[in-house]
């Protein structure tokens, strides 16, 4: 697709996937952008430097979706505007959120710093391991900007039913940070700071590739001198929908975070197989990622147009497609699981790939639950209900951290996948049931 696309008429499975296929290779792209930095670590530097990447990355990731669950929201509001023909509303908003999330990434990467410590502190990272996770993150929170430009081009060419632009981009800085990571890691003997330098660099490369193509291609959508003002309605709800997405996202890994502590307490083995299998979860979450994203955008256009029962259809349609794959997905997970993990942690590390491999296969087991989330979660953010996933998401890390540190010292990192499942349980009961009196509302409405 290297057009813009209307969602608001033609065939819903069709469009569905047309949209989500270039997501899910862009988020799997970035799997493996993520990945490469802990493979080549962990293969030229050591099992330490391995385990202090997959600190820093979970660390790392409280920020960078605090970022990007600001930019989901922003999208939401861009794909109404394009579903009823609105572009200047949708140049000035583009413009509100640049200005709105430039400012607002500098005093997060302030406060990146200031917390680094107290917070490596609180997840009980090793002493061993500290100075490499703080020259790690050092680097990533000097460069969060560029990650919130990319995101923010992402966003809004993905509101405007584009979403193979922003892949491009990602695909080129994705071979950019491979080609990096060997030069700093390798070559010049850098360890972690270098891989961080080298993602840093390739996320730049990927916001100008993507201004390029946005002003060569949409002209009319970019950002002129009219567009440069400030509107205080429109500021409030980009703040409202940004921020609530922003709390929905950075509430997973704060969530995220904690269970790291339960992990970091069972020693460096297993941190490296949690790392492992974080790795290889993120490829699975890409397809329910990818769904979720493609139908809150059809929902959002539908509903800017006014077209409430096609915004159901599509709900409907965006179910059948993610329960059909998420079988695959997890057949897949629990049949690699031995290979996949060897070939992340290394030969030679068996109690590490032992523990990885116990996890995935438990966890595969509940994996139909986090596709249903995800498909209800695009439904709330298309509709404008970004404050119910936010609910979800606590009550689901609150159960999630609870069951982990109490199973912990009996199951290992198997109790982790079990914790994870039991609250997927919980938050698709909640979901559920707010879809129930959703649509009694609605119906009364007509």
């Amino acid at each position: 697709m290297t057009q813009t696309q209307n969602l608001t008429s033609g065939p819903i499975a069709r469009q569905l996937v047309t949209l989500a296929l270039p997501l899910l290779i862009g988020n799997i792209l970035q799997q493996f952008y993520n990945t490469i930095d802990s493979f080549i670590v962990g293969r030229y530097v050591g099992l330490d430097s391995f385990a202090a990447i997959g600190i820093a990355g979970t660390v790392m990731n409280l920020f960078v979706f605090v970022l990007s669950g600001f930019c989901a929201g922003i999208s939401i509001i861009l794909a109404r505007f394009f579903g009823r023909d609105d572009f200047a509303g949708f140049r000035q908003e583009v413009w509100l959120a640049t200005a709105l999330g430039v400012g607002s990434t500098a005093v997060i990467s302030l406060i990146g710093f200031a917390a680094m410590s107290p917070l490596l502190r609180l997840i009980q990272t090793p002493a061993d391991l500290h100075t490499l996770v703080a020259g790690y993150l050092r680097i990533i929170f000097l460069g969060l900007v560029t990650t919130y430009l990319y995101n923010l081009c992402a966003a809004a060419l993905r509101s405007a039913g584009n979403s193979a632009a922003a892949l491009a981009a990602l695909a080129v800085a994705m071979a950019a940070n491979l080609v990096l990571d060997l030069l700093f890691v390798v070559r010049f003997g850098m360890g972690v700071a270098g891989a961080a330098l080298a993602t840093v660099l390739a996320q730049l490369l990927s916001v100008i590739l993507c201004v390029i193509y946005w002003k060569a291609r949409f002209p009319h959508l970019m950002c002129g001198p009219a567009d440069l003002k400030y509107d205080h309605q429109l500021a409030a709800q980009s703040a409202n929908y940004g921020l609530v997405s922003a709390l929905h996202q950075s509430s997973l890994y704060i969530g995220k975070l904690l269970v790291q502590g339960a992990v970091n307490s069972m020693g460096t083995q297993v941190i490296a197989a949690y790392t492992a299998t974080t790795r290889i979860e993120g490829f699975a979450n890409s397809f329910g990622d990818s769904g979720s994203a493609a139908l809150s955008i059809f929902v959002a256009q539908n509903e800017g147009a006014g077209k409430r029962e096609r915004t159901q259809k599509g709900f409907r349609t965006g179910f059948c497609l993610m329960m059909g794959l998420v079988v695959t997905i997890s057949v897949i997970m629990a049949l690699l699981a031995a290979p996949c993990s060897t070939l992340l942690i290394g030969s030679g590390q068996e109690a590490s790939v032992a523990s990885a491999i116990g996890y995935l296969r438990l966890i595969s087991v509940f994996y139909f639950l986090c596709f249903v989330g995800n498909v209800f979660v695009g439904y709330y953010r298309g509709r404008g209900m970004v404050q119910v996933p936010v609910i979800g998401t606590c009550l689901h890390i609150t159960v999630r951290v609870i069951l982990s540190y109490l199973l912990a010292g009996r199951m290992g990192l198997r109790a982790v996948a079990l914790a994870t499942g039991i609250g997927w349980m919980f938050v698709v009961a909640y979901h559920s049931l707010v879809y129930r009196r959703l649509r009694k509302r609605d119906a009364a409405a007509q």
